[in-house]
């Protein structure tokens, strides 16, 4: 099966977020899309300090109804911090058999050199790069860390860098959505409306927790 990975805090989970996945799902034709939300993210502090449990629900709330989405609270189950290599080698050990896609949005990809055991994320997978508003890919090769260039061979027509390993980075362009969960977030605290930035049953549950109106 090929498989498509979706990190993040999802702090909250919103529209843009579920159409990367479902973009990244369309074009090459996943079997299966798992949401994956950070218990620790390793990079920057939690905004708010929103619990695992109650993100994950919102994951769950806002997936509902897609056969094709899942949600794995993999690494809440884990202890220490969310680093993606552990997830994504946890994964391929379970699933020998399966192709796994991580997506990730052109600013991920741009700061890739900062993460945990890059290299080993590049040589594990395939990995998607959905364009993101303000963030462009022009010179995906440039946009490396300069320790793995070598490693790739840049594609242009096909637009994408294949590695060593036989895994590919693949950049795509989709529909901008430039919706962010800060600024989601920034609206909830002053009780503004956050309809149509998140899925009615999100805002619904943000609404009946009180959610970030004390962050």
């Amino acid at each position: 099966m090929k498989i498509g990975i979706l990190g993040g805090t999802f702090n909250p989970i919103h529209l843009a977020h579920l159409r990367i996945a479902e973009e990244a799902r369309d074009r090459f034709d996943l079997d299966e899309v798992i949401f994956i939300p950070a218990a620790t993210p390793p990079h920057k502090p939690l905004a708010g300090d929103l619990p695992f449990e109650v993100r994950c629900e919102m994951v769950r709330r806002a997936i509902a109804g897609n056969p094709r989405f899942c949600v794995s609270d993999m690494e809440g189950r884990r202890p220490g911090k969310s680093y993606s290599i552990d997830t994504l080698r946890t994964l391929s050990g379970e699933r020998p058999q399966d192709e796994f896609y991580f997506i990730v949005g052109s600013d991920s990809y741009v700061d890739m050199g900062l993460w945990h055991d890059y290299a080993g994320i590049f040589a594990c997978c395939n990995i998607v790069v959905m364009e993101r508003p303000g963030t462009g890919t022009e010179d995906p090769v440039a946009a490396l860390p300069p320790d793995v260039a070598g490693e790739f061979r840049y594609l242009p027509q096909e637009r994408q860098l294949s590695h060593r390993s036989g895994h590919a980075v693949y950049f795509r362009e989709g529909v901008l959505l430039d919706i962010s969960s800060s600024a989601i977030r920034e609206l909830a605290e002053a009780g503004s409306s956050i309809r149509y930035l998140v899925p009615d049953a999100v805002e619904a549950y943000i609404k009946e927790q009180g959610l970030y109106r004390n962050v």
